[in-house]
């Protein structure tokens, strides 16, 4: 049980730590990789042993590539977690097992349960799998938030549940960090369209590169008309987000509303270059 480094990120995570702590107790290598907080969450980690290493929040993408290029794990594979999601015990043992057997894969996607309201979200989310243990060497994060997964060489897929819990700290806090979310939409949308290529709805369908692909997707999906709406009717119906109940209603508007954010932040941010 001892071939897996964990990486924690955080920020005044005081309460959520220990719980996430406890679920990767079986590794001895856990690391957690602080943006300078101000609670008790350096304590809670020294007290239980995990390494610290502490950077200034910039973006999401070079936070994380930073993390992964000079954090010194002491095992070849990182499982990244973040403080409000748990490990199973099958996914434990799963992802033991996919180190042991790997042969040319340089990561692992596995699949995320999220909670709400007391509820598994199962239906409304856009995707439940996410590339969570890999060969630091060879992953790399784009986008200044949300930020994609890249991995240099093949992908395989591991059984069992990561759990997460978004709404721990209260709606308040889901709010506010999507408040900041936006933001950095916003001025990755404002850079795509600056420095990419030129929109193509073609490409976006057709394109051989998967990147190129979806980049145009991406900018398909920024260009629709009452954007804030169409998220809403994908999660909800699309995805068939109603078998989760009032939860995953309420989940949707949420994700609407978010998505509204972008919208009103995109059009500030082209008013301001304007001026």
């Amino acid at each position: 049980m001892q071939s897996i480094s964990i990486l924690i990120l955080t920020k005044n995570e005081q309460q959520d730590l220990p719980g996430c702590l406890q679920s990767v107790a079986w590794s001895d290598d856990i690391h957690v990789y602080d943006s300078m907080s101000t609670d008790d969450t350096l304590v809670i980690a020294q007290r239980f042993g995990a390494s610290v290493t502490q950077r200034t929040f910039d973006n999401w993408a070079a936070h994380q590539n930073w993390g992964l290029q000079n954090i010194p794990f002491k095992h070849p594979w990182v499982f990244y977690i973040d403080a409000d999601e748990r490990m199973t015990p099958e996914l434990i043992q799963e992802v033991q097992v996919a180190v042991a057997a790997a042969k040319d894969e340089v990561a692992f996607r596995l699949q995320r349960r999220d909670f709400f309201m007391g509820t598994w979200l199962k239906h409304v989310q856009t995707t439940p799998f996410y590339m969570r243990l890999f060969r630091p060497q060879k992953m790399r994060y784009e986008r200044l938030v949300n930020p994609i997964s890249i991995a240099d060489g093949p992908v395989g897929q591991v059984a069992g549940y990561l759990n997460h819990f978004p709404f721990s700290k209260g709606l308040g806090h889901w709010v506010d960090r999507h408040n900041g979310y936006s933001h950095f939409e916003a001025q990755q949308i404002i850079s795509n369209r600056r420095s990419g290529e030129r929109f193509s709805w073609v490409k976006a369908f057709t394109a051989k590169d998967f990147h190129q692909r979806r980049y145009h997707q991406k900018e398909l999906f920024y260009r629709l008309p009452f954007r804030p709406l169409v998220k809403f009717l994908l999660l909800f119906v699309a995805k068939r987000g109603f078998l989760d109940g009032r939860a995953g209603f309420t989940y949707a508007v949420l994700q609407s509303i978010y998505e509204y954010f972008i919208v009103l932040k995109v059009r500030e941010l082209e008013t301001e270059v304007m001026q």
